[in-house]
């Protein structure tokens, strides 16, 4: 196969040819949610045409053509492998243009006609350039012959032409019809493709099945490999034969694309996304006006670097065994974001710079960075930019183990010290943070740091976490932990504090065994395990808060044997990007809206201060102004970037929709905090509950508590009854809207969410609304115009406004314009008002509406 990039006039324009759409294909489907996001890119490049910016192009998928058995050398005939979509609705757009202009230019109509649409000299189905399959073939002939019956039957070719007329309508100007061929350049100009040609012998059927019957689509990695080999045109075969295929061979596809992509991460481009790989290298070797020589040399070293890949895919091909161990854990730590440095270190000791024990040691820095972050509970939401910036960051004046070292222990990676870690081994709920197997790897690594003779194989046992003091205790054990109650702590209270401690797990295989049964039941069990933490555990007498404590401090000892503490003292890794960042989430701060220099430094991994000042120092920073002090304050330092044009701050933010209240503060409502800020630029990418993996409220196994039992559970540890009763309310009318109720899986922060669409499949509906209890702050409902911003047909803002102003309209509430592409809470205790209640019941049900008014498909 042959691959190239090309643009619709040049794949369709030229001499007499035809592109058939084979029989087994599917018929013409896109629907208007497609043909929305095509005509916004189609206008976005309109628009740069008529602003006179340089050439700009976008990107719009690939076509897979093959020569048609009907071929002839004077008339070319392809199969349309893959692609028909696109050509097709492109070819209805022309069609619609030329329709468009074709009373008041009948000249330029017939130019679009023979340009793209037809072939002029020839007769019957001949004379399209495009001949769709034949379940849509009669109704796209009549719209590309232009016959008024074709307006009128209905069907998705017929849809796709009265979309574009429509859209054409609304556009153009009769004083100034060059707009509509700027659309038409637009099209057929600015919109790419990249055009793979199958050779006459491929089996055409076999390539179709490949990419749409198994729902594959030609990949980044596909793109870039056809790419790669169209520029290799006198050694391809040798590089495809000695390099390629090898390679191709010992990664599936998804794992070739993830190496290619930490390749440019290893090159220095830490910010480029995996989804835009291909246009990222294919620029790279652009620019450098890359040769066939350099681009045997890529593929050449991308071989050598897909060995070191498999090690951390397949640890077991590692040959050093300390090496081999950490690789093993951060396997099953799950830890592919640190893949762009474990493939640094890789990468430098097969180059000579470090050997097997400074890469052993390099490693141990990396998994306790992990495991004491989760052990602290440090979010998660920072560590693919950490990890994906390290090879850049990395200080060239110290040997490589020593410098990784320095660089995760700069103020603003957050790797605990030993002492932040014997206070969370005690006090943090442990059971409640992190991944299940994350937890499980931790109790795991203690044990084998016992080194005992005969170890258990972690690999065949079924084992579990297993609560020693367990959550549902008996009147022995509240008498047990009585003993150890200090003053104004109650028992109840106490148990709830170190019920989750790590002190307090262990694991076991007879988790279901041991239960809620007495200590001394628990220690007959315990001291039959091969386990040696849980033999110590049974030695014990009794299993109380002090047990509990010194077992804790027991392991805190052992973690910071096990997990290297970082180094102290060391500064910051800034680099410019980071405030590139902080500039990104200013420009994107809807009207409305503020922040604090606190929020931005945490959202950027700075200190306030340091913000202040680059603020203060930097000119053509867009919404500078809008960061204020806490208190919603302009700072008393605060003073104009050079060159800035100034003025007065507060009437500037008034400008800007920023109320004020009687102190003279930003309205607090309005402010934005580092969550918020993450959320802007494209959230946190690590939810603890999501509603992908929402059940029915009445799931729960024999003897555990539903999830519906454990949200109206925690729910009444911090609200009223009535509160209570009022969420209850809520569900059961939201049920008799049609809607059901799923709870999310976090034990820690329950859930619950007012769910519409298939209830076998709640990741394809839609919900307005999340609810939380409070954990000591009462309970909110979380209003998700983020999530409703990508689901249909809430993505018209519109009706997100709407949805904004109706609960605006309860007591209470008063969500700003600014949030509405975020997530703001309204607290639950406001619907134990009954006129509140009803107003929110009147907007689930506008809601219900809307959604059941959305086109289905």
């Amino acid at each position: 196969m042959q691959a190239k990039e090309t643009l619709f006039a040049d794949l369709v324009q030229g001499r007499a040819q035809q592109f058939q759409v084979p029989l087994y294909q599917r018929t013409y489907s896109w629907t208007e949610k497609q043909l929305g996001q095509l005509w916004s890119d189609i206008l976005e490049q309109a628009e740069l045409i008529e602003s006179g910016e340089p050439a700009s192009t976008h990107f719009l998928g690939s076509v897979v053509l093959a020569p048609s058995p009907q071929n002839e050398a004077t008339f070319p005939r392809w199969l349309v492998v893959d692609g028909q979509q696109r050509l097709t609705t492109l070819s209805l757009a022309l069609a619609a243009i030329r329709d468009h202009v074709a009373g008041s230019q009948p000249d330029e109509a017939e130019r679009i006609d023979e340009e793209y649409l037809i072939n002029k000299r020839k007769s019957g189905d001949d004379h399209f350039r495009l001949l769709p399959t034949q379940a849509d073939r009669s109704q796209f002939a009549s719209h590309i012959r232009g016959h008024e019956a074709a307006t009128t039957v209905g069907g998705s070719v017929a849809n796709a032409y009265q979309f574009f007329r429509r859209k054409l309508v609304a556009v153009g100007d009769p004083a100034a019809s060059q707009d509509v061929f700027r659309i038409e350049q637009a099209i057929t100009s600015r919109l790419t493709l990249v055009a793979v040609t199958a050779e006459r012998g491929d089996n055409v059927h076999r390539i179709f099945e490949s990419l749409n019957n198994t729902g594959l689509k030609l990949s980044q990695a596909d793109l870039l490999r056809n790419y790669l080999f169209m520029r290799l045109p006198t050694r391809g075969e040798h590089v495809y034969e000695t390099r390629w295929l090898p390679m191709q061979a010992s990664l599936s596809n998804d794992e070739l694309e993830q190496l290619m992509w930490l390749q440019l991460v290893l090159d220095g481009d830490d910010r480029v996304r995996r989804q835009d790989l291909y246009t990222a290298q294919q620029q790279r070797f652009e620019r450098r006006e890359t040769g066939e020589e350099a681009i045997e040399a890529y593929i050449r070293e991308l071989h050598r670097l897909s060995s070191l890949f498999r090690r951390l895919i397949h640890p077991e091909e590692e040959p050093d065994q300390l090496v081999r161990a950490h690789l093993h854990r951060l396997n099953e730590w799950q830890s592919q974001v640190t893949y762009p440095a474990l493939m640094l270190l890789l990468d430098r000791r097969e180059r000579g710079d470090l050997d097997s024990a400074e890469t052993a040691r390099s490693l141990s820095y990396i998994e306790s960075f992990l495991v004491r972050r989760m052990i602290c509970r440090v979010p998660t939401n920072n560590l693919n930019r950490i990890f994906q910036a390290l090879p850049g960051q990395l200080p060239r004046d110290l040997p490589v183990a020593d410098g990784l070292r320095q660089l995760l222990s700069s103020e603003n990676r957050f790797w605990p010290d030993d002492d932040e870690l014997r206070e969370k081994v005690r006090t943090a709920p442990f059971y409640q943070f992190g991944r299940w197997h994350q937890r499980k790897s931790v109790l795991q690594r203690l044990e084998e740091s016992h080194e005992h003779p005969e170890p258990v194989d972690f690999a065949a046992a079924q084992l579990t976490i297993e609560h020693v003091m367990p959550q549902s205790p008996g009147d022995e054990w509240l008498q047990m932990l009585g003993e150890d109650v200090a003053d104004g702590e109650s028992t109840e209270e106490l148990h709830a504090r170190l019920q989750h401690t790590l002190g307090n797990l262990t694991l076991t295989a007879v988790n279901s065994e041991l239960s809620n049964h007495p200590f001394e039941r628990k220690q007959d069990l315990l001291h039959g395990s091969h386990l040696e933490m849980n033999r110590r555990i049974a030695a014990t007498e009794s299993w109380g808060a002090k047990e509990i404590l010194a077992r804790a401090d027991e392991l805190a000892a052992r973690a910071i044997g096990l997990w290297p503490a970082p180094l102290r003292g060391v500064g910051r890794a800034e680099r410019s990007r980071d405030w590139q960042l902080a500039h990104q989430v200013l420009a994107a701060l809807p009207h409305g809206t503020w922040t604090s220099y606190g929020d931005l430094a945490a959202f950027i991994g700075s200190g306030a201060q340091a913000v202040g000042n680059h603020l203060a120092d930097t000119a053509g920073v867009v919404n500078a102004y809008r960061v204020l002090t806490a208190d919603g304050k302009v700072a008393d330092g605060f003073r104009w970037a050079p060159e800035e044009a100034g003025g007065n701050v507060r009437s500037r933010l008034t400008a800007d929709g920023i109320h004020f209240t009687g102190s003279g503060a930003a309205d607090p409502a309005q402010r934005l905090t580092a969550d918020d800020l993450a959320l802007l630029l494209g959230g946190t990418g690590d939810d603890v509950d999501g509603a992908e993996t929402t059940e029915r409220a009445d799931t729960g196994g024999p003897g555990e508590q539903t999830r519906a039992e454990r949200f109206f559970h925690q729910l009444n540890v911090d609200d009223s009854p009535e509160t209570g009763e009022a969420v209850r309310d809520v569900f059961a009318h939201w049920e008799e809207l049609g809607g059901w109720i799923g709870h999310g899986s976090g034990r820690v922060t329950t859930s619950a969410f007012l769910m519409l669409g298939d209830a076998g499949s709640p990741g394809r509906g839609i919900w307005p609304l999340t609810l939380y209890p409070g954990s000591g702050r009462g309970g909110t409902a979380e209003v998700v115009f983020q999530h409703l911003a990508g689901r249909e047909p809430f993505t018209d803002r519109a009706l997100r406004s709407e949805l904004l102003r109706r609960l605006n309209e309860m007591e209470g509430v008063d969500i700003p314009e600014g949030r509405l592409d975020l997530r703001p809470n309204i607290r639950l205790s406001l619907l134990e008002k009954e006129a509140n209640r009803e107003r929110l019941f009147e907007a689930l049900a506008w809601f219900r509406d809307r959604w059941e008014a959305r086109d289905p498909s």
